[in-house]
């Protein structure tokens, strides 16, 4: 388990929040810990309390790992 300050900060930009299947979708700059340019992918969230605190359009820094084979938002927070 790597902890957020192990892990790389990203910059992202919300597109979809996926409330039934625990899901979000982030435009993304790079996430250098999982060694990937920026893009736009769904991620899985490791807490699904998360996707309360965002909605489409909204700027936000996150923390991603990849978890039992998924690509999974580990800390997220709103930019204001």
């Amino acid at each position: 388990m790597v902890s957020a300050t192990a892990a790389s900060w990203a910059d992202g930009e919300v597109r979809k929040v996926d409330t039934e299947t625990k899901k979000l979708t982030l435009k993304h700059g790079e996430i250098k810990n999982l060694d990937m340019p920026g893009m736009t992918m769904v991620f899985q969230v490791k807490d699904p309390a998360m996707l309360q605190q965002v909605k489409p359009g909204d700027k936000v820094r996150f923390t991603a790992e990849k978890i039992n084979g998924a690509f999974t938002v580990t800390t997220l927070e709103v930019v204001k």
